[in-house]
């Protein structure tokens, strides 16, 4: 989900376009898989979205909050694992990237606390 910024004049097109209404959030989105060439002059970056070129495939965004869910110590996973739990087809790739390290630091700081 991508937020769009649309203004109230402009709210008919936005829909027309495929645009929909959030009522909780109170905002205008993109859905998912949607493409986002037509909406980039609303595209809300305050919220932290910006336009994917492509517009398909598998979102790197929290759909609920359009967040960007890359950070420095993403790893692509094959598969569909909880990266939370053990997994040894997975734990090759996570020691190599740093992101064990780093969940075992957040894990020592979240226990001291």
């Amino acid at each position: 989900m991508i937020v769009l910024k649309v203004p109230y004049a402009e709210k008919d097109e936005a829909k027309a376009l495929g645009a929909r209404w959030n009522p909780t959030r109170k905002c205008w989105y993109v859905p998912d898989g949607k493409p986002t060439e037509p909406f980039e002059r609303w595209v809300d970056a305050s919220a932290g979205a910006k336009a994917s070129s492509a517009g398909t495939g598998p979102s790197s965004r929290d759909s609920h909050g359009a967040k960007p869910v890359i950070g420095s110590k993403y790893v692509e996973l094959a598969h569909t694992c909880n990266p939370f739990e053990e997994c040894a087809e997975c734990k090759p790739a996570l020691l190599d990237s740093g992101w064990f390290e780093a969940q075992q630091s957040l894990r020592k700081l979240v226990a001291g606390l």
